[in-house]
């Protein structure tokens, strides 16, 4: 992983504020040289991938089969693996390594209420101590963020570790359950077993809450709202840029489909306006996503609903981005005011506690 943080570009030779080391080239040149750098970037997400035995992209098998559970749409040939490492084929047939109802690759734990969810500030759980959020977090993930703050459950070995069914998952929920929330990772990348806990636990009257990047199919995003909708909780949208180029540099993927399927969900807020049904936030990556890429998302997201929560995000110096430093405050403000100009009503910074910190 990246040490030391560098200050020039290797595309355009200028020396810019804040040049991520593991990349080497300026979010300008990734925006306006996206054709001469790709492959440059493409290398270092391969690179990072080959240490957890990950396929460096999308596989695109000429004789695979084609896994339509998210936006990847992987065509995975003979003993490949999916993008997600959860998919695989065997005799010509498209295998579940995990992410079933019966077998789901995840950790669990009870986080006491208020939490610091990122719908906290807009949704009821802070009104209710004493009960706790079931939190999941499921160790795959449809992306390849190069920031990830949990980027250890990619350690988490399919073949060497438990695996916990949705019956098992939804009999860890107790009389102080209030609400459950699928993170990752991300839940998108095992959304039958995330389902089939929330049909059970939807039936004990817990909300059902997710993290996530949006990738999912379509159709599998519908069942998610509904259960959302439903019971009383949300779904929160990590929208980690706007421009594709960009997209693609920090997370590995198109964010097309994520943009599609939040659009798709938030047709569905007006049949919930308290609590909101759709929550988006978006991490503030120096250097990288700044005021005009949050300026950019704001629009987005006001053109299909102004009243639409937004919390953006502090970043800290994590994984392959470590040679970056923490958020500025200054940075948090002129998001905050870019994403109001853009016409969002509900904006707010959120982990404050992380502005300043860290190397300056």
């Amino acid at each position: 992983m990246p040490g030391s943080k560098v200050t020039s570009c290797a595309q355009c030779q200028r020396s810019v504020p804040y040049v991520s080391r593991a990349l080497g080239v300026c979010a300008a040149c990734v925006q306006s040289s996206y054709s001469i750098v790709r492959r440059r970037l493409e290398a270092v997400h391969a690179e990072e991938r080959a240490e957890f035995d990950l396929p460096p992209a999308p596989p695109r098998s000429a004789a695979g089969v084609r896994c339509t559970l998210c936006g990847n749409e992987c065509v995975i040939g003979e003993a490949e693996r999916g993008f997600c490492g959860l998919r695989s084929v065997r005799g010509g047939r498209l295998v579940h390594l995990a992410g079933t109802p019966a077998r789901g690759l995840l950790h669990w734990y009870r986080d006491p209420l208020p939490t610091n969810c990122v719908a906290d500030w807009v949704c009821e759980g802070h009104r209710h101590p004493g009960c706790h959020n079931l939190a999941v977090f499921y160790c795959s993930c449809t992306a390849d963020c190069l920031f990830c703050q949990n980027w250890h459950f990619r350690k988490v070995s399919i073949s060497d570790s438990d695996t916990m069914s949705a019956t098992e998952l939804a009999a860890a929920a107790n009389s102080r359950t209030y609400c459950v929330c699928y993170f990752g990772g991300d839940p998108a990348s095992q959304m039958p077993h995330a389902l089939a806990t929330s049909k059970l636990l939807a039936g004990r009257g817990v909300r059902v809450c997710w993290e996530t990047a949006g990738t999912m199919h379509p159709k599998l995003l519908d069942r998610a709202v509904g259960y959302s909708l439903d019971t009383g909780g949300c779904i929160k949208f990590d929208l980690k840029a706007f421009d594709e180029s960009l997209h693609r540099t920090l997370a590995g993927i198109s964010n097309r489909r994520t943009l599609e399927n939040f659009a798709r969900a938030a047709k569905r807020c007006a049949e919930r306006c308290d609590p909101p049904l759709v929550v988006a936030s978006t991490l503030l990556v120096p250097g990288y996503v700044d005021a005009d890429q949050v300026g950019k998302i704001a629009s987005f997201i006001a053109s299909v609903d102004p009243q639409i929560p937004y919390s953006l995000l502090a970043f800290a110096p994590n994984f392959y981005m470590s040679d970056l430093p923490y958020t500025s405050a200054g940075q948090a403000r002129e998001a905050e005011t870019a994403a109001r100009a853009a016409g969002l009503a509900n904006v707010r910074i959120g982990n404050r506690h992380l502005l300043g910190l860290g190397p300056k």
